[in-house]
């Protein structure tokens, strides 16, 4: 038997995916684990218990969140619902508006923000404006193209009948005038919509059938011979609306539509509801499509490095410096595709865009590399796969560096990322329920979860190691605490002034306390878990997780830990922490910070068997930096 020790001085490759399990020889083996949850991985290494969540309010139904900033110190949470949006501010309720989308469009919404309002898109509902009117009050409405002194709308047009299909005005001039097609044109929901016949715009007044109608002439028409020179607005409900949008180079981008899934159209600069085209000067709105040799529907429009697009089957990178109709180029970089059931928007890291391939196995970063002068799109979960179980939503917390994706099945994947130190490490986050969607706002993480049917407005709280909870205090110490109404007949973690008591049942939205006290935190469980790779061990120049082991000790290198629940082979064991004369046993736990040695026994016969695993639901804080692991081998 010979002796060996296994150093595990950091987590930075987070939770790798047990198809791994014989890739010893692999650098991110030595620096992983085999599961992680509920737990964040540091940038620096280590892993902490992940916060709780804070109660904020119930919601009557399921949704989808989104920020809305007006200034650093000014942010919003804005939360979409079956025909209604909530505005909160502060973890306040302030206002609730009707609105066009229904529970089942909110999947497929997107939206954009400039200074001073939310553009919300979906390709069935006309796009919307969320903002602040001058008098203060919230309010939403339809967007409004610019208009001319003669009442002729900037918006884009577009041809959808074949070439050859003509028009025939009545007259050149006036209201109720009869319009003739060559071709099946019109449907009943034209009715108000707006044409451009030889330039000169018209508004459809009534529809008598596909091929005949009535107008309105907004700008004298040139004359009334059949002509092939006509467009319709492009977008309508005849022909759907905008998928996407985006602001670049002080220009608003629009990517796709339901029925021009392929086109891109940039406004005038300076003016975002301004898309003519006009004679093509520098200044004025780009229409173009994206063709190439498979279908390209445009699924998100993001300003990054260059404009970027990404599409069904691919992504494109739009350039000129600036952009103006003479100098504009579109090259396909890479063929990952994005999804096309449900609407995700990309997010900027570090000047890298995050996406979602159109499989949902991967997360792709679409990264400029300054020696091939292209786009590259590596894969960050190619080694935790397993983690990847259909993203419905994500963003990015700066604060940790943290890009957090709720997903299909109810988990929420957190992932810290730093490329300049080379770390990607994912973990599991779960709750009792399911996570719903996600928004970071300001400085706070807010969570959309249900549970048992019911769904919460949640936010992280570092202060906080339950989910769903309260934090209350009381100058004067008491027994009894109220404000548990959400949790009604759920069974709670209870720490009272620091202290971990017996949990209790809510009865009447209240819980009853031994002795009286000043604070009280209370909350659903989680467990966090962190247990690591089995040891890879070095076998004729070659390393495998093979061979008979038995652990002898391991020392676990905390920081302001107060609790240690272990496996070592025996079931889960609290490690004692008290220290004579330090401890006393009525106080709070003194938190620990140094390492703490356990030894262990028995033999370890299994190749893929961890030598340990930590799983403790303990409301208090947790923090691992390193391990180290005697073990002896046969």
């Amino acid at each position: 038997m010979a002796k060996t020790e296994i150093r595990q001085t950091s987590f930075i490759s987070g939770a790798l995916s047990p198809d791994l399990l014989g890739r010893g020889d692999l650098v991110a083996y030595a620096q992983g684990a085999g599961v992680l949850e509920n737990v964040f991985v540091q940038p620096t290494g280590g892993v902490y218990r992940r916060p709780g969540t804070v109660f904020v309010d119930g919601l009557s139904g399921d949704g989808r969140m989104a920020a809305f900033e007006q200034s650093v110190d000014n942010s919003f949470l804005i939360i979409f619902r079956d025909l209604e949006i909530d505005i909160y501010k502060d973890d306040a309720l302030i206002t609730t508006l009707a609105a066009p989308w229904t529970l089942s469009q909110l999947s497929h919404i997107n939206w954009v923000q400039d200074a001073s309002q939310l553009l919300v898109l979906h390709p069935d509902v006309k796009p919307q404006r969320i903002y602040i009117n001058n008098l203060g009050v919230w309010v939403i409405s339809n967007w409004v193209f610019s208009t001319s002194g003669a009442g002729a709308v900037w918006q884009p047009y577009h041809k959808f009948a074949d070439d050859d299909v003509s028009l025939t005005a009545g007259a050149v001039s006036g209201s109720g005038i009869a319009l003739s097609a060559s071709a099946d044109v019109f449907a009943g929901s034209h009715v108000g919509t707006r044409f451009q016949i030889d330039g000169k715009e018209v508004e459809i007044a009534s529809v008598i059938s596909p091929t005949s109608a009535t107008i309105n002439i907004i700008e004298t028409l040139g004359g009334t011979s059949a002509t092939t020179n006509w467009k319709e607005q492009a977008f309508s409900d005849v022909r759907g609306w905008p998928v996407s949008a985006c602001f670049h180079q002080d220009r608003l981008v629009i990517g796709g539509s339901r029925d021009l899934s392929n086109r891109l159209w940039l406004s005038k600069i300076g003016a975002k509801f301004n898309f003519d085209a006009g004679t093509g000067l520098d200044d004025e709105a780009i229409y173009f499509t994206m063709l190439s040799d498979q279908a390209n529907q445009v699924r998100a429009v993001f300003s990054g490095r260059h404009l970027q697009v990404f599409t069904s089957g691919a992504e494109w990178m739009v350039t000129g410096e600036p952009l103006t109709p003479g100098n504009i180029q579109v090259n396909r970089q890479t063929r990952i595709g994005s999804p096309t059931d449900r609407g995700l928007k990309p997010v900027d890291v570090d000047g890298a865009t995050l996406f979602v391939s159109r499989t949902l196995n991967d997360l792709r970063e679409f990264l400029f590399t300054d020696i091939e002068q292209a786009y590259q799109a590596g894969d960050l979960a190619m080694l935790a796969r397993h983690h990847m179980a259909g993203p419905r939503d994500m963003d990015f917390d700066n604060r940790g560096r943290r890009l957090l994706l709720v997903m299909d099945d109810g988990s929420l994947a957190a992932l810290t990322l730093y490329r300049a130190e080379k770390v990607t490490a994912w973990a599991k986050q779960t709750t009792l329920g399911n996570f719903r969607s996600l928004a970071v706002v300001g400085d706070g993480v807010y969570l959309l979860v249900e549970r048992g049917g019911t769904y919460f407005v949640e936010r992280l709280d570092d202060a906080s190691f339950t989910d769903c909870s309260i934090l209350q205090t009381s100058v004067t110490p008491k027994t009894t605490w109220d404000g548990l109404d959400h949790l009604e007949g759920d069974t709670v973690k209870l720490v009272a002034d620091g202290v971990v008591v017996s949990e209790q049942v809510v009865t009447a939205g209240t819980v009853e306390l031994v002795n009286p006290a000043n604070s009280l935190a209370a909350g659903l469980a989680y467990s966090h878990i962190i247990e690591p790779l089995p040891p890879a061990l070095a076998s004729n120049n070659t390393s495998s997780a093979t061979g008979r082991t038995r652990p002898i000790a391991m020392t676990f290198r905390l920081a302001e830990t107060p609790a240690l629940v272990l496996d070592t082979g025996r079931g889960l064991v609290n490690v004692p922490f008290r220290r004579f004369g330090i401890d006393a046993l009525d106080q709070p736990q003194a938190p620990f910070s140094g390492d703490k040695k356990v030894r262990a026994f028995g033999w370890n016969g299994g190749a893929v068997k961890a030598l340990w695993r930590i799983e403790q639901d303990i409301p208090l804080p947790f923090t691992l930096l390193a391990v180290s692991t005697e073990i002896s081998l046969n």
